[in-house]
């Protein structure tokens, strides 16, 4: 495959990596600067489906409260692959809430790439 091509199939891969960086240092700037205008994110919570949030101005207070609520969330990636414009990371959710509450699991997010730009993200959970 050729170099130019290749980098084709590795971009969603890297764009999943830079994000999740982002989102370890608690850089919402940062994770915005990755997600395109029409971005939609489903999270996992709450039960059984998870939330749905569309555009970057949602998506953005989406974050914002998330680390104000869990100022101590990382993520650990646990594999990582892509395929074009997708992508899929296999993870452990580590937190602590602004209580002290700490919590554990582990889950996938599926990635959507277009344009450099993560478009979709949906993320899954092994309860």
């Amino acid at each position: 495959m050729s170099p130019i091509r290749m980098s084709k199939v590795e971009s969603a891969t890297r764009v999943a990596l830079s994000f999740n960086e982002a989102f370890n240092r608690h850089d919402v700037a940062g994770m915005m600067q990755l997600m395109s205008k029409d971005c939609v994110i489903e999270d996992f919570t709450p039960p059984p489906n998870g939330a749905v949030y569309s555009g970057k101005e949602e998506v953005t207070r989406f974050w914002q409260e998330f680390f104000r609520e869990l100022p101590r969330a990382h993520i650990a990636i646990e594999e990582i692959f892509g395929l074009g414009l997708r992508c899929i990371m296999r993870w452990r959710y580590d937190w602590e809430d602004s209580a002290g509450k700490r919590g554990r699991v582990r889950g996938v997010d599926i990635f959507q790439v277009k344009d450099d730009l993560i478009c979709e993200k949906l993320s899954y959970v092994k309860r």
